[in-house]
């Protein structure tokens, strides 16, 4: 692979950092017990898995550039919801295994990657001050 994996973004390790957390949240709140809320509807939880993957992946796309690098994230997001869903099942007594949810984390991370094709793939880079008003001043 040549070429940097990251687009060139002004504090990049903190950008990296909070997405790592953020992908540390997903993977904690998937594994720890659940707090008691009132039951959701009937696969209700499926958007919820959707809309974290769905934020993982776009967010992933502010940060790597597109080609290999954001296919190997996408791939490995896919994975680590596959992983969780197996280590609800088996690692857990308060969670349950779902392929539904799975299924849901899949998509979720195919329409963040989708992001990838739009003009909102560089949000974060043009929120940046440019580096040219930055000496003028």
């Amino acid at each position: 692979m040549s070429g940097p994996l990251f687009k060139p973004l002004r504090h990049l390790p903190f950008w990296i950092g909070l997405w790592v957390l953020a992908v540390l949240g997903v993977v904690a709140v998937c594994l720890l017990p659940p707090p008691p809320l009132p039951p959701l509807p009937e696969n209700g939880d499926k958007a919820e898995h959707l809309i974290a993957y769905f934020l993982l992946a776009a967010s992933a796309v502010q940060l790597f550039r597109r080609g290999r690098a954001l296919a190997a994230v996408g791939l490995a997001l896919v994975a680590m919801g596959v992983c969780i869903e197996f280590a609800q099942g088996a690692l857990t007594d308060t969670r349950s295994a779902d392929p539904f949810d799975a299924l849901a984390n899949t998509v979720g991370v195919a329409v963040g990657l989708a992001m990838a094709f739009t003009p909102l793939r560089d949000l974060l880079l043009r929120l940046q001050p440019r580096r040219d008003a930055e000496r003028k001043q």
